[in-house]
């Protein structure tokens, strides 16, 4: 049984925004990688520094135990290094490898490929268009109070 949301234009952006990533998780899959993966692996790709695993539960908007499990399978492949902060005797800092580098680089290939895929119906003034009008409904969204810490 499906459920609604008492919003048709609500529902189908739900729904949308789920084929997507279906979509874009089972292309992921084929080459043992996901989405939540390939978040990680950006997030750490992108960045001028190496990561706590905090300010990388908050870049990614994942509670710190998702993020653990995450960092803790990428480790065991050899995609991520762990280190202790230099000040904070409690923390780890994150940072990929070259093999990580290499299989973000992959990773994000795919994805390019896969969301072209997907949008090829768009032609450009379409594109810009949608592009405009999720603008303006994130903008209109308020900022959601802040959740319990951890959560």
């Amino acid at each position: 049984m499906e459920t609604r949301s008492s919003d048709v234009l609500v529902d189908d952006l739900f729904r949308t925004t789920v084929r997507l990533r279906t979509y874009v998780d089972a292309r992921l899959r084929g080459h043992g990688l996901s989405v939540p993966r390939l978040r990680l692996l950006r997030a750490l790709a992108t960045s001028t520094e190496p990561l706590r695993m905090r300010d990388l539960g908050e870049a990614l908007n994942v509670a710190a135990r998702t993020v653990t499990s995450l960092v803790d399978a990428l480790e065991r492949e050899g995609l991520v290094d762990r280190v202790r902060h230099p000040t904070d005797r409690r923390a780890y800092l994150l940072a990929l490898t070259e093999l990580g580098r290499g299989v973000h680089a992959r990773a994000e290939e795919i994805d390019r490929s896969a969301l072209s895929t997907a949008t090829a119906g768009l032609d450009a003034g379409q594109r810009a268009q949608l592009l405009e009008l999720l603008g303006v409904l994130s903008r209109s969204v308020p900022d959601a109070p802040p959740g319990p810490p951890g959560a």
